[in-house]
């Protein structure tokens, strides 16, 4: 149930869209460079 925005809905529509796609982002990285990390890691253990 959304709220009543009037004038400002797609304003705050778009922010809220903004700081989803930001945070999907920052986990995406996030995950990136831990799974990065541990391959380097267990390259390194096997030497």
């Amino acid at each position: 149930m959304m709220p009543d925005l009037g004038k400002y809905a797609v304003d705050v529509l778009i922010a809220y869209a903004f700081g989803g796609a930001l945070l999907a982002g920052i986990v995406a990285i996030s995950l990136w460079q831990a799974r990065r990390a541990r391959q380097t890691l267990e390259e390194a253990e096997k030497e």
